[in-house]
């Protein structure tokens, strides 16, 4: 008797229709997707948030080091090409010092050598667009752009700097 009253259903009680089910369906995919889209959207803006960044980073640290030893060089004579490698030298107390900025495979490169010793290489930067990077030395001012391209290339950081070298 009870498994027959849990079997039947009363004429008085109803089930829900096809088209609830259906809008029930339609409802849950729309939340879910908007859901889905909003945490898509998060994590792809602090991935190119993070790339540009580091494209910034990188720029600022060439136009440091660059800018500092073309201040304090006596001698600056940039490459054939782009301008690199960037040579800069200058004379101390009974020292010679040489700074060779060299551009090759995405990454700038210091070598950084007193007297003609074996030089000490430093990375400078990483990620440097090679056909948009040059300098160029003319009426004693050295003029150079530094441009990167990190991930893809769509996050991209540039400056152009001009640095006059301390007097002979």
């Amino acid at each position: 008797m009870i498994f027959h009253r849990l079997g039947s259903m009363n004429k008085n009680q109803s089930g829900f229709t096809l088209i609830e089910i259906i809008i029930a369906v339609a409802v849950a995919g729309l939340i879910i997707s908007a859901i889905t889209g909003t945490i898509f959207q998060v994590f792809t803006t602090n991935t190119r948030d993070t790339a540009h960044m580091v494209a910034v980073k990188q720029v600022e640290n060439a136009v440091h080091w660059i800018s500092r030893d073309a201040q304090m060089a006596q001698v600056i004579e940039p490459g054939e090409d782009s301008g690199f490698p960037l040579n800069l030298s200058r004379i101390g107390k009974n020292n010679w010092y040489q700074v060779t900025y060299t551009l090759g495979g995405g990454e700038l490169q210091r070598l950084y050598s007193v007297n003609g010793e074996d030089p000490i290489v430093t990375l400078v930067a990483r990620f440097i667009d090679p056909e948009m990077t040059y300098c160029e030395f003319e009426e004693d001012v050295l003029i150079y752009k530094i441009t990167t391209a990190v991930g893809d290339g769509s996050q991209s950081e540039s400056r152009v700097c001009q640095v006059t070298p301390r007097p002979q």
